[in-house]
């Protein structure tokens, strides 16, 4: 899977995506204050892709399980969602790629030490299962806990 990262703030987008070890910035974002939660606290979406397809074979079903029990579990242990999806992508050669996917969706406090958990996991995805990279979109929400 190639790497596309997005930051979303309410009304602004940033989207960049590495091609070859390049960022190509699509947008820049301008941060929008949120103006209230009312009696909803504001967090942070975030939504991470893991493709599943690696050099030798792909990640099982299991791996993923001790994956998410090992790693991401107890760096957001309040909670997440995840399902399966169908990755695709075009290639430095301009073909079409598709992989099955792992979609995990997480909803945290917007912290500094928040933010450097995510990278956490997606720099153990990538590195155990053998990845370029990990698609990381956020979103300023409000949520009620």
């Amino acid at each position: 899977m190639r790497t596309m990262a997005a930051w979303v703030s309410t009304g602004a987008l940033a989207l960049g995506v590495i091609i070859g070890g390049v960022t190509v910035h699509v947008a820049t974002a301008q941060p929008v204050a949120v103006e209230t939660c009312g009696s909803a606290t504001l967090q942070l979406r975030t939504t991470l892709y893991f493709g599943g397809a690696r050099p030798k074979g792909s990640v099982s079903e299991l791996e993923w399980q001790l994956f998410l029990r090992d790693e991401v579990t107890p760096r957001f242990p309040n909670g997440m969602t995840v399902w399966d999806a169908e990755g695709q992508w075009r290639g430095p050669e301009g073909n079409i790629g598709h992989e099955r996917t792992k979609v995990l969706l997480l909803v945290h406090p917007d912290t500094k030490s928040a933010r450097q958990e995510v990278r956490t996991v997606i720099d153990k995805y990538r590195k155990s299962f053998e990845q370029e990279s990990v698609l990381w979109e956020t979103a300023h929400v409000c949520a009620a806990l």
